[in-house]
């Protein structure tokens, strides 16, 4: 290919919007050479590559933007340690069919057992594949959303956990609600039944979140529309974050 129309190729390229492909044309084309490429081949090498690197973007992009606490994968999650959880019941969330039929997942458990490394890596999971996601603990949803209610702007806050295709919402349950609170909770719920799915993690059985939601009728409302499509994982063992400081005691025990 003349260095003419490898500059064209660059030209016109940056006017499409590919900047990859701008910086990286003599290298498709010493493998094109190289492979002995027909111009479909060649074709399809560049197109498919481009979109891998858009596809790259839009996921860190994706990760930028979703408050995330961290990034871990399920690979990074020690199913050994759970005994009592099936390591088959996570994996079939992480194929993300829940997400596609716009259900939920609940995660619930005592402190420490990794339910938030599970809402986590799911939600990973979805924005690699494609899905908008957001990630927010109720306490924090709940403190906005009430500063947007007393500033006119409720409307407009509900969009930030409406619009997202995942929301994960953490810690249920680590404070009581007063009523109003929990109404802006229901809220949140209702609007997205049946529109986008929600993964949230709780220390309190569902029996428990009249107490957490201060109004057993309006806990009961909540529960019938996150429950309807939903899969549910109780994780029982023990704590990781006490795993490993005992190690850490240990440690310093055997230096003493």
């Amino acid at each position: 290919m003349s260095e003419l129309v490898s500059t064209r190729i660059r030209n016109t390229a940056g006017k499409l919007g590919l900047p990859h492909l701008t910086e990286t044309i003599s290298e498709y084309i010493r493998r094109a050479d190289e492979g002995k490429m027909g111009y479909l081949d060649f074709l399809d090498l560049v197109l498919s590559e481009e979109l891998a690197v858009r596809d790259d973007r839009r996921f860190r992009q994706g990760l930028r933007l979703s408050r995330l606490p961290h990034h871990k994968t399920l690979d990074e999650y020690d199913f050994s340690f759970q005994s009592d959880l099936d390591p088959r019941k996570v994996k079939d969330l992480a194929t993300l069919s829940f997400v596609e039929a716009k259900a939920n997942a609940a995660l619930l458990g005592p402190p420490g057992v990794g339910k938030t490394h599970i809402a986590v890596s799911l939600a990973v999971a979805a924005c690699r594949a494609g899905y908008s996601i957001y990630f927010t603990s109720l306490d924090d949803m709940v403190r906005n959303l009430k500063a947007a209610e007393a500033a006119g702007r409720l409307t407009n806050k509900l969009g930030t956990y409406l619009r997202p295709s995942v929301l994960v919402v953490d810690e249920v349950g680590y404070q009581p609600l007063e009523r109003a609170e929990a109404n802006l909770v229901f809220q949140v719920i209702s609007k997205r039944y049946e529109k986008g799915s929600i993964i949230l993690t709780s220390n309190k059985t569902f029996s428990e979140w009249g107490q957490v939601f201060g109004d057993e009728v309006l806990a009961t409302a909540i529960l019938d529309r996150l429950l309807h499509h939903c899969e549910v994982i109780s994780i029982n063992g023990p704590s990781y974050r006490l795993k490993n400081r005992l190690k850490a005691i240990e440690r310093e025990n055997d230096v003493a």
